[in-house]
C-alpha cells in the first residue's frame, strides 16, 4: 500500500484516523480558477504559509549548508586577513567578483544573514502552531473506534464465551499494562501510544532553533586571538598582547578574562621508525598561569585546553626559535635573542626573518639597518645528500642558512609589516665568503662574518622552541552543544518511534456469543504494528479465550442394501 493510499485510508476513517501527526496540512483554500484575485492581506497570508511550511524550511536549511561552502574553501577576513591578502594577490581576476559577492566575509554577508534569518523565522512559524496542536492532543483522549474495524491495515477477530464487559475490562488492563493511553469509548476500548514520536519531531526542530540562537549569540559576543610564545616568555590577557585578535560586534575588551601565563617548556616527540616516521606522538606545553594572584601549573595538549574562567587556551602549533647574536662593525652586540621561524612542511623546515632595526653602526659609525633571511632545518641530511630540507622534525642535526642585507627595512614608513618576511626593496645584499657566496650554512655555535667590517651574526647553540596558542571566549558553545544533543535525541525518537492506535470492540452476537474485534492503525505502515497487535491479542485471549468452532452436522448415511442372499431370494 502506498503512502498516498495510507493517507486516503486514514482520511476515510474520520476522527479515528485523524491527528496522528502535527504536521500542517496544505490549505487548498476556496480559490476558484478564474475567481477574484488575492488582496494585499491575502498575499501576505500566502507568503507566510509558504515560509512556515516544512518544505521551505528544508530548502532554507539546504541553502544555508550550501552557502557555508565558500566560507570553508575561500580564506575569510574573520579568520586570517593575511591569507585573504595572499589570495587576492594570487587571483587578480577573481578578487573583484568575490568582493562583490562578499565571499571573503561569508558568515557576515547580507545573503548569508538573509538565509539565516529566514530559516529562523520559518522554523518558529512552523513549530509554534504544531506545539500547541501537540499539547492539545496530549490533553485529549484517543478517538472512538470506527464503525468498520475490518478496514484497518491490522485486524483480527474471534468469538468467546466471556461477557462483553469482561472482555473490555480485560482489554483496558492489557493495553494500560503495555503503556497505552486507553479508555472506554462506547462498546469498545480506544488506546493510543507513541506520542514521543511527535515530541521527538518537535524537540528536533526546537533544537535547530537553539543552535541557530547559540550560533548568533556566539558570533556577537565571542572573542578569539592568537599568540606565539617562545619558551621562557609569557602572555597577559590584554588586547595589546595579542598577535591577532577578532571579536564579535557586541564584545567589549573589558570583558577579557584577567589572567596571565608563561610557557615554561615545550615537549614534542615523534615516531622514529616505520611507515609513520616523523608522526607526532607528544605535543605538550608546560605553563604556569596566574588568576587573581594564585599561581598554578598546567600542561596544555592538543584538544586539551587550559580553561581559565570563561576563556580557553588551545595549543595549535609549534616550531623552533634559534638564538642568534648580531654584532656591529665595532664588535658591539646590537641584537641577541630567540627568533621564531615558521614551519613550511611536516618536518618543520622553517623560514623567517631576523631584523636589526636600532643600534647598528658599520665600521665607519654610519647608522644602518640589518636584515637576514633565515632557512632552518632541525635535521639536515648532510652535504651532497639532497636539498636543504629537514629529514625529521626533531633537533637531530640542526642547520641554519642565512642571507644578509643592509639598508632600510622600511619600518619607518608607517605601514604594517609581516615580522616573518623581509622587505628588501631598499636594501642591498651582502656578498660573503663561503657557502654560495651570498648565504652561509651555519651549525650551532658557528659565526658568519659580514664583509667590509660590517659585523657578524652567530648561530648560538641554544635553540628554543615556541608554541602558538589560541585564546578564545565562546559563550554560545554550551548552548550549541545542548541543542546538538537534543537534536540527535529528537531525531532518534522521530525515526524509531511509531505512533499507533488500537481499538478493541466486544459485542454480543446474534447467537449470544461475544464477538471480539481488535484492530490497529499507525501513522505510517510498519511490519511491527501487526506483530504488536498479535501480541496484544494473545495477551487478551488469556482472559477471553476463543470458543471452539461449532462442528457442522454430519450427513446421515444411506440405508444399507439388502444382503446378496436375500436379494437372490
Amino acid at each position: 500500500m502506498s503512502k498516498t493510499d495510507t493517507t486516503e485510508q486514514q482520511d476515510n476513517l474520520g476522527e479515528a484516523g485523524a491527528q496522528l501527526s502535527t504536521a500542517p496540512t496544505e490549505d487548498r483554500g476556496d480559490t476558484v480558477i478564474g475567481g477574484p484575485t488575492l488582496g494585499v492581506f491575502g498575499w501576505i497570508r500566502w507568503f507566510w504559509r509558504q515560509l512556515t511550511s516544512m518544505r521551505v524550511a528544508l530548502i532554507l536549511l539546504f541553502m544555508l549548508s550550501l552557502g557555508a561552502v565558500p566560507g570553508s574553501l575561500i580564506p575569510q577576513n574573520s579568520a586570517d586577513e593575511l591569507k585573504v591578502q595572499t589570495f587576492k594577490d594570487a587571483h587578480k581576476t577573481l578578487t573583484p567578483l568575490y568582493e562583490k559577492l562578499q565571499f571573503f566575509d561569508v558568515y557576515s554577508s547580507v545573503w548569508f544573514s538573509a538565509i539565516y534569518i529566514l530559516l529562523f523565522v520559518s522554523l518558529i512559524g512552523c513549530i509554534v502552531p504544531r506545539s500547541w496542536q501537540f499539547v492539545g492532543q496530549l490533553r485529549s483522549r484517543p478517538p472512538g473506534a470506527p464503525r468498520r474495524l475490518d478496514r484497518l491495515p491490522a485486524y483480527t477477530t474471534w468469538r468467546t464465551e466471556a461477557e462483553p464487559e469482561q472482555v473490555r475490562e480485560a482489554a483496558l488492563a492489557v493495553l494500560k499494562g503495555r503503556r497505552f493511553r486507553a479508555h472506554h469509548a462506547g462498546n469498545a476500548v480506544a488506546a493510543e501510544k507513541g506520542y514521543l514520536r511527535e515530541a521527538g519531531n518537535l524537540v528536533f526542530h526546537v533544537a535547530l532553533i537553539v543552535m541557530l540562537v547559540a550560533f548568533a549569540y556566539g558570533q556577537l559576543f565571542k572573542s578569539e586571538g592568537g599568540k606565539l610564545i617562545v619558551e621562557g616568555d609569557g602572555f597577559s590577557n590584554t588586547l595589546t598582547q595579542y598577535d591577532d585578535f577578532k571579536s564579535g560586534s557586541q564584545f567589549g575588551t573589558d570583558e577579557l578574562e584577567p589572567f596571565s601565563f608563561t610557557l615554561n617548556s615545550f615537549t614534542g616527540t615523534y615516531e622514529k621508525n616505520g611507515p609513520q616516521r616523523g608522526t607526532p606522538r607528544t605535543f605538550e606545553a608546560a605553563v604556569g598561569y596566574s588568576q587573581g594572584g594564585a599561581d598554578k601549573k598546567a600542561v596544555i595538549r592538543v584538544n586539551e585546553p587550559l580553561i581559565v574562567g570563561d576563556s580557553k587556551v588551545y595549543l595549535i602549533a609549534h616550531g623552533y626559535a634559534p638564538v642568534v647574536t648580531v654584532k656591529d662593525g665595532r664588535g658591539k652586540t646590537v641584537f641577541h635573542g630567540a627568533v621564531p621561524l615558521l614551519p613550511i612542511d611536516n618536518n618543520i623546515t622553517s623560514t623567517g626573518a631576523i631584523k636589526v632595526m636600532d643600534g647598528y653602526r658599520d665600521k665607519n659609525g654610519k647608522k644602518e639597518q640589518l636584515g637576514f633571511q633565515a632557512f632552518f632545518v632541525p635535521t639536515f641530511a648532510g652535504e651532497g645528500r639532497g636539498t636543504m630540507f629537514s629529514q625529521f622534525p626533531a633537533l637531530d642535526f640542526p642547520v641554519m642558512a642565512l642571507t644578509g642585507f643592509h639598508g632600510s627595512l622600511g619600518v619607518d614608513s608607517g605601514l604594517p609589516q609581516n615580522v616573518y618576511q623581509l622587505n628588501t626593496a631598499k636594501m642591498k645584499q651582502f656578498a660573503v665568503k663561503g657557502g654560495t657566496g651570498k648565504a652561509n650554512r651555519l651549525l650551532p655555535g658557528e659565526t658568519m662574518t659580514l664583509p667590509d667590517g660590517a659585523g657578524s651574526i652567530t648561530f648560538e647553540k641554544d635553540i628554543k622552541e615556541w608554541a602558538s596558542f589560541q585564546i578564545s571566549q565562546q559563550p554560545g558553545n554550551g548552548l550549541a552543544l545542548t541543542g546538538a544533543i537534543a537534536a540527535i535525541a529528537g531525531l532518534t525518537g522521530s525515526l524509531f518511534i511509531q505512533r499507533r492506535r488500537v481499538w478493541v470492540r466486544a459485542v454480543r452476537g446474534e447467537d449470544g456469543v461475544t464477538v471480539v474485534e481488535m484492530a490497529g492503525l499507525g501513522r505510517s505502515e510498519s511490519a511491527k504494528l501487526p506483530e504488536e497487535l498479535g501480541d496484544l491479542a494473545v495477551a487478551l485471549t488469556a482472559e477471553a479465550p476463543p470458543t471452539a468452532p461449532v462442528p457442522e452436522p454430519a450427513e446421515e448415511p444411506a440405508e444399507d442394501p439388502a444382503p446378496s442372499g436375500e436379494a437372490d431370494k
